[in-house]
């Protein structure tokens, strides 16, 4: 069985179609004898000739495919937005030889873009699952019409991709979800993040943990930033999360949801030994770091800013919290606990490079595009002089080139990221800052109707 996917390249289309063609990810030792291994690794390496291992071409010639893509943008006057597509076609460890996966990849590819599209297809053996790399050109050269990625493409290629392996005498997903129902959904599934309703479950579950009968369960809710808009009077229990649209009805989220089974679940609590009581924390941990910040003058600049986000997600993601401890209140925060590990790798990033405004960023960026440029050239340079002469020594120069180009390009794709995720880090912020302001004001009425 294969899973698939793509998305669009809005940057530039020569760095995914070089990304796609690696030649240390198309050629791979351990399917070819010592000698061929040599030469293909060569013949690869050389960008003026064709001779690539598991790369093709769809109507463009691989070796070729930026220009003729860029030609086709060119021609109907199309060469903004997005560039290109790059996607993807996954097999399980075992399930496909390269030979097999390649055929399998180039039979999709027509099938889905074949008719209207330049696409190239390569191959990958560089990790324990071979899988199928997809660059489509975001313009037809036949129509001139732009890919408009509708979700029901994906749709599409998954169903196109599940014929052909079946074809292939290869097995299927059979009956999967894919990615939720909206083309939101896909994208933040895409992105690692959570749905309202995966956050409200997993903050039901919190609140009936802590919890012996519905007034401390709706307590529990409202602490952490919900409205109840519909309570147990009513038949459809519904809550609303800060900053939705909607709101929610339990009983949708699941059997386990109703409000029968909820009612089951607090009685359960009644009558377990080892239940502890709901106690009521202060929800303000966001308002009291922005304070211990201040004090030490630490306000400014972007470092702060995914320090206070990873600050926020560690204190529901440490061994060594309370029960009581606070969470984020905000479904924009706790959608940042699942991907803390990168934002502690973009803020390491950070410190590392004394990287602190958005302007040193961008010229972090441009300085690292200067030097990977640089290299390239010299690269270049090297393949054109062993062109002919087929030197060992010329070969492992160009080696250690692109030794020194590949950590530069890492860098260069971690301040990208960085500075694309700077303005959604400050919506969730003040977000944040919101529900927290939103609970004080609350328990000061409650403090004063009493």
């Amino acid at each position: 069985m294969a899973t698939t996917g793509f998305w669009p390249v809005k940057d530039r289309l020569k760095e995914v179609i070089d990304y796609a063609e690696n030649p240390d990810k198309t050629i791979d030792k351990k399917y070819m004898d010592s000698d061929l291994y040599a030469a293909l690794r060569y013949v690869s390496n050389d960008k003026k000739t064709d001779e690539r291992m598991y790369v093709s071409g769809i109507n463009c010639n691989a070796k070729r495919a930026y220009e003729r893509m860029t030609a086709t943008k060119k021609r109907f006057g199309k060469m903004g937005g997005n560039v290109a597509y790059h996607g993807y076609q996954s097999f399980q460890t075992g399930e496909a030889t390269p030979e097999e996966a390649h055929k399998i990849g180039l039979e999709t590819a027509r099938r889905m873009w074949g008719n209207e599209y330049e696409v190239v297809v390569t191959t990958h053996l560089n990790t324990d699952n071979v899988h199928n790399h997809f660059v489509v050109n975001s313009v037809s050269f036949k129509t001139s019409r732009k890919f408009e990625n509708h979700i029901s493409d994906h749709y599409r290629l998954r169903e196109i991709s599940d014929a052909v392996c079946l074809e292939h005498g290869k097995g299927i997903l059979k009956d999967a979800e894919f990615y939720g129902k909206s083309k939101k959904e896909y994208w933040r599934k895409q992105n690692g993040g959570l749905s309202h309703r995966e956050i409200l479950k997993a903050d039901i579950d919190a609140a009936l943990a802590q919890s012996a009968n519905f007034k401390a369960f709706e307590i529990r809710l409202k602490d952490m930033g919900y409205e109840i808009c519909r309570d147990e009077n009513f038949a459809h229990y519904s809550v609303k999360g800060t900053g939705w649209q909607r709101a929610v009805r339990l009983d949708r989220l699941g059997k386990e949801y109703t409000p029968e089974a909820i009612r089951v679940r607090l009685l359960d609590n009644q009558r377990h030994i080892g239940y502890v009581p709901f106690h009521k924390p202060k929800y303000t941990p966001l308002l009291t770091l922005e304070i211990e910040y201040r004090k030490i003058q630490r306000m400014d600049g972007i470092q702060i800013l995914f320090a206070l986000v990873t600050e926020l997600c560690r204190l529901v993601t440490g061994n060594n919290i309370a029960p009581e401890t606070p969470r984020p209140l905000s479904p924009a925060m706790r959608q940042e606990i699942v991907k803390l590990d990168k934002t502690l790798k973009e803020y390491k990033f950070l410190c590392k490079n004394n990287i602190d405004s958005p302007q040193e960023l961008v010229s972090f960026i441009e300085e690292k595009r200067k030097q990977i440029g640089a290299l390239e050239k010299e690269r270049q340079s090297v393949y054109n002089r062993n062109r002919h002469k087929k030197s060992g020594e010329l070969n492992a120069q160009a080696r250690e080139i692109s030794a020194k180009i590949k950590p530069l390009r890492a860098e260069l794709s971690l301040a990208k990221a960085v500075l694309e995720k700077i303005p959604k880090l400050k919506e969730v912020i003040e977000a944040e800052r919101q529900a927290e302001t939103a609970v004080i004001s609350k328990n000061k009425e409650r403090r004063y109707t009493r």
